[in-house]
């Protein structure tokens, strides 16, 4: 059997547990080589990602023009890396034509890196905002906010890529149902910049500003869940999708 032969002579027992799932062993090695290999370009791309959030928010809060700037011209980084995977990721597909898990696996890899590109996309917003708002002057009343907020959707960010790594269910609605938290904080904010305004005329185009990063936040928080979906829809083999957090948590208990 050639390497471009299907090696799978497994593929067919899907017990949609996480515990059961082998996503590692087949009669290729290659093929072993070519889905660890993708697998770890996906956590990479998280790896900045995050830095990304990480330094967008630090530059928003602090008005650190350097930092943003670098920001917004690290997106290319990301970039690259989405596409290195989308073309590994359909050459598995030609090639191998992977079935149950691993073509699960491929089906997750692709989602998730669209995913965290627009995350990257949402970081780089908040970036060319950090650079405007470095140059005005105004209260920074708000700031503490959006670095709680910050905080917050980084962490699930980085929970959800954790729980991916580990096939983690639990951990993945955890993380989901932090997305409800991320909400509120952003209408708290919202209510808070919408007084501001009404108070001083002044402060309209500062407020607007850190609105768009408060709403890019909040927006990153959609991306971390639909990441956490898709650790569920691997791992269990059910599309949560558009679904509830309790319905979430009952097809995570069914699958047990």
């Amino acid at each position: 059997m050639s390497e471009t032969d299907t090696p799978r002579g497994d593929d067919d027992r899907d017990t949609g547990r996480g515990e059961s799932m082998d996503l590692g062993h087949h009669i290729s090695q290659q093929f072993n080589t070519e889905l660890e290999d993708v697998r770890n370009k996906v956590l990479t791309m998280g790896g900045l990602v995050e830095q990304q959030l990480q330094d967008a928010v630090t530059a928003l809060v602090e008005g650190d023009h350097r930092m943003a700037e670098l920001v917004t011209t690290n997106d290319y980084k990301v970039n690259a890396l989405e596409v290195t995977i989308d073309e590994e990721c359909s050459h598995i597909l030609a090639r191998r034509q992977p079935a149950a898990g691993d073509l699960r696996l491929i089906v997750t890899i692709i989602k998730t890196i669209t995913d965290l590109e627009r995350i990257g996309d949402e970081a780089e917003k908040i970036g060319h905002l950090a650079v405007h708002l470095a140059d005005l002057d105004g209260s920074r009343a708000t700031f503490s906010a959006i670095q709680s907020q910050g905080e917050h959707v980084r962490n699930m960010v980085h929970s959800a890529l954790d729980a991916l790594a580990r096939l983690d269910v639990d951990q993945a609605v955890a993380t989901a149902r932090d997305d409800a938290k991320v909400d509120k904080e952003y209408e708290g904010i919202m209510r808070q910049l919408i007084t501001f305004m009404m108070e001083d005329a002044r402060q309209i185009t500062r407020s607007l500003d850190i609105m768009w990063a408060a709403r890019s936040l909040e927006r990153i928080g959609d991306h971390a869940r639909n990441i956490c979906e898709y650790v569920i829809y691997l791992v269990r083999g059910k599309d949560v999708r558009h679904t509830s957090i309790e319905q979430m948590e009952k097809e995570v208990r069914q699958g047990r």
